[in-house]
């Protein structure tokens, strides 16, 4: 769910936030409320932030956290 954007408190300058909202205008920020340029940045580290760690792995490491995590998620301990 997004969160409500806040608007200017004049009645002039939220129409106008509105309308550039409304129309794609508003270039700095996305329909949500969140800067665009921090959404871009942020999903570029995120992207490149995966699969950088993978290849930091060794395919023991992997497994071991694979293991783990599937344990978590299935609620069963593993062994030893």
């Amino acid at each position: 769910m997004a969160k409500n954007k806040k608007l200017p408190a004049d009645a002039n300058k939220k129409a106008k936030k509105i309308v550039d909202l409304a129309t794609g205008e508003d270039k700095n920020t996305t329909i949500d409320g969140k800067n665009a340029a921090a959404v871009e940045l942020g999903r570029k580290g995120g992207l490149t932030g995966g699969p950088a760690r993978k290849a930091s792995l060794s395919a023991k490491r992997r497994k071991e956290i694979a293991q783990k995590a599937a344990a978590t998620r299935w609620g069963k301990t593993t062994k030893g």
